[in-house]
Order: C-alpha cells, then structure tokens, then sequence
C-alpha cells in the first residue's frame, strides 16, 4: 500500500459512511429495544395492578395476606392508600420508608375514578414504573392501590442487549475493515498502474501499454491512455522521420549546389556548352530548395492555424481550365493526353482563389509526375443532390498500394521511395492540399489501384440557388 493515498482515501470514505450507517443503526436499535421493554413492563404492571384491585375487591378475609404473598412473589411493591393519604396497607420488596411518590393531586384522581401512571427514581437513584388504580366496594371508591414495579431487570436486559450490540458492532467494523482494504486495493491498484505507466510515457517510454480490459470507466481510461501512448509514438515516428527527409531533402540539392558551383568556379569544364548544363542544374537545385522551404513554410502556417483566407464566389470551371492550361506542355512533353470533361456552364463554390488555384496545380503536377503514359482527365461535375461540387484528376499512372494509401497525406509520403530523384516533387504538395481544402469547408478522397492509375476527388460545397 506504500504510496496508495487513493487507496487510503477510498478506504476511508467507505469506513466513514460505514461507521455512520453502523451507528444510526446501533441507536434505531438500542431505541426499539427500550421503546418495547418499556412499553412491556407498563402494561405487565398495569396488567398486575389490575390482579390486586381484583384481589382487594373480593370479600375474601384472607386477601391481604394473599396479595403481600402475591406482590413479593411478582417482586413488585403495593400501597393502599386511604383518602386522607395514610397507609392502609403495604407489602412487597421495597423500602416502606419512602412514599414520596404519593401526593394529594393523584390520589384525588384515582378518587375520581381515574387511574394513574408515572415513572418514578427514588433518592437512591433506583428507577420504576408506578400505576394506581382505585378499589371500589360496589360504587363506593374505598381507597387507592398503587403498584410500584423495579426497572432494575429491564436495565439489565437492555445492557446486555447493548453489550450484545457493541460487539456486533465492533465485528461487524473489524469485518468491514478488511473488505474495504481489499475493495480499495482491487479499485486502486488500475489507478496506481495507469500512473505509473503515464510517468513512463512522460518520461519518453512510448512503447508502455496498460494490460487492463475491464469493461467500466477504468477500463476505458486504460484504453484512452494506450490510444494516446500509440499516437505519441505515432508522433515521434514521424517527427523523426520528417526531420530525417527534411534532412535528406535539404542535403541533396545543397551538394549539387556546393558541388556544381565549385565545378564552374574553378573552370572545371571543357566548353562553354558543360558550363551551361552545369549552371542549369544549379539553377533547377535552387528552385527546388525554394519550393521545399515555401512548402515547408506554407505547411507551417496552415498547421498552427495562422493561414488567412480570403473567400468569394469563383467558377471552378473557370479556374479548371486555366489550370489546364498551364501544364499543357509538361503534359506534352511527355507525351501524355490532358483532357477537361464537364457538363454544366459554371460551377460556383465560395473559396479563396489563390489557394484553390494550388490545390489544382498541386493535384494536376502530382498526376503527370506519376504518370508514364497515357492520359490525365480532368472533371468538374455535381453530385446528384446538387448541393456539391467536384473537381476529379484521374491519370493512369503507376498508382498507390492500397495499404498505403492511409498516409498518403502525410508529410513526405512517397508512392515509389526508391525512385524518388526519377519523380521529383517534395513529398508535401498532398499534405497541403488536404489543410486547404479542409479549410475552405471541402473534404479530399483518393482511390488508385497499382498499375492502373489514381483518381483524387476535391468536394466542395455548392453556391445556393438563392445565393447566385
């Protein structure tokens, strides 16, 4: 239990409720069992007192000796008071001295015909219960029996109920002491893993995973920690290898700029014709470092949320065509097919023009880059609700394995790693293209099949009847 404070602290929560449920109970019962000894010895007295009166009515001479017989062997005590408040009798087990319990008000009641029924300590502290009744000889009220009955046996037995009670109690506290330290400890213990394993994540232990399956919150926190230790170290796999491609992709065209300009520096050349080849290529590395750090910028921006948008209405069939256009001739220069299919006359989304103009160009350079041969087709369409616009670039190039195509939008994917100097491109234009496109409300999807081509679909929601 060493360092188990949620453990202790459950614990004793569940022992202070259970010690106050254990203590009202004590007291509900403690109070039942007096109320009902109480509530006996009144009537048992009533009900004796009852016998006497009978005992003093009857014209037998011998009642009297009959009722102190009686009263000692029901260890109880019997006064018979006459008017004027002397003794006409007493008998019993209890000191004759004291009669302060009898005062003039009750003996005119009982008088009147009216009983009377009182608790009564006497000096020594001794405590009972006293009923008066009247004896009557035919309508004539003749004097007044009061019988006085010890509580002495019913403190006993109410003590030894309590003493009955406290060691229940006290079991029952014992018992419950150790089902709460096992409870705690059962409830505690996933807690004490689930911090222990955080530590070892926080601490850059990524591989920690918790072995708790039950099927409650806890287990479901389990879960939530697992999912985050696998994102983490989702996360620092592709830190790492991002910060190994950026790396790689920085180094290779920062040697040929190095190596290259020293060749022209020193005139290590043969004609003027090598010269140019060489400063071509330095020229070609230049941009493609320039390209890499505005993308890298640019994913940046997007990332931390501090790219600004400027939206209006455009025409995506419009801006299709322009973009068409303006990669006609790498198209042809290698030999491949650029068709533009569309059926309506304009399709008006609200977006930001420049940035949907990268989105195409990005789709559009991605297509020739990857593809051989054949053709690169173009569609700008509708869905059959009309509440969305598409813009689909299909080509049949060399296409993405199917397991691969999850990443594809992640930075620096590359479909063919091995042939990546032969293809070009920064590994970031489909990553970008997917923030964009998010960000102006639109969603991206891509489907390929290897050898037979890919199709990338931009939807984006459509202007309003009412809005046009």
């Amino acid at each position: 239990m060493k360092n188990n404070i949620i453990g202790l602290k459950l614990g004793s929560v569940i022992m202070s409720v259970f010690l106050v449920v254990l203590l009202i109970l004590g007291i509900t019962i403690d109070r039942m069992f007096t109320s009902f000894y109480y509530n006996e010895m009144q009537k048992e007295t009533e009900e004796l007192t009852s016998h006497f009166i009978g005992m003093a009515e009857s014209p037998d001479s011998s009642n009297e000796q009959m009722m102190s017989t009686f009263a000692e062997f029901s260890d109880v005590s019997i006064f018979n008071i006459s008017k004027d408040g002397s003794v006409i009798l007493h008998s019993g087990v209890h000191d004759r001295a004291d009669r302060s319990f009898i005062n003039a008000s009750d003996i005119s009641r009982i008088f009147a015909g009216k009983s009377v029924d009182f608790e009564y300590t006497d000096p020594t502290g001794h405590r009972y219960f006293i009923t008066g009744k009247p004896i009557s000889n035919g309508q004539t009220i003749q004097s007044a029996l009061y019988v006085m009955s010890s509580t002495e046996n019913m403190k006993q037995s109410l003590a030894s109920i309590r003493n009955l009670l406290l060691l229940a109690g006290i079991g029952a506290f014992i018992l419950a002491l150790g089902i709460t330290g096992i409870i705690s400890l059962l409830l505690s213990r996933p807690l004490i893993k689930m911090q222990k394993a955080t530590r070892k994540i926080a601490a850059g232990e990524l591989e920690t995973r918790l072995s708790i399956r039950s099927n409650d919150e806890i287990g479901f926190l389990a879960g939530a920690i697992n999912d985050l230790a696998i994102d983490l170290q989702r996360y620092r796999d592709t830190r790492q290898e991002f910060l190994a491609n950026i790396s790689h992709e920085l180094r290779t065209p920062i040697t040929y700029l190095k190596g290259y300009t020293k060749v022209v520096k020193d005139g290590l050349y043969e004609n003027e014709g090598e010269r140019d080849l060489y400063l071509d290529i330095i020229h070609e590395e230049a941009h493609r470092l320039e390209h890499l750090v505005e993308d890298l910028f640019e994913l940046a921006k997007m990332e931390e949320g501090k790219i600004s948008l400027t939206l209006d209405w455009i025409d995506l069939k419009h801006m299709a065509e322009q973009a068409v256009r303006r990669v006609e001739l790498k198209a042809k220069e290698k030999g491949l097919q650029l068709k533009i299919m569309y059926h309506g006359d304009s399709y008006r989304v609200r977006g930001d023009e420049k940035r949907m103009e990268q989105i195409m160009m990005n789709l559009l350079e991605n297509a020739i880059r990857y593809t051989d041969e054949g053709e690169i087709t173009v569609h700008v369409d509708e869905d059959a609700d009309g509440d969305t616009v598409l813009f689909i670039v299909e080509d049949t190039g060399i296409g993405i394995p199917e397991e691969e195509l999850p990443y594809v939008f992640e930075r620096f994917y590359r479909v063919e790693k091995s042939r990546s100097r032969q293809y070009g491109g920064t590994g970031l234009g489909l990553s970008i293209v997917k923030k964009l496109v998010e960000l102006q409300g639109g969603k991206i999807r891509i489907t390929s099949q290897p050898g037979v081509g890919t199709r990338c679909e931009v939807l984006l929601p459509r202007l309003t009847k009412s809005e046009k």
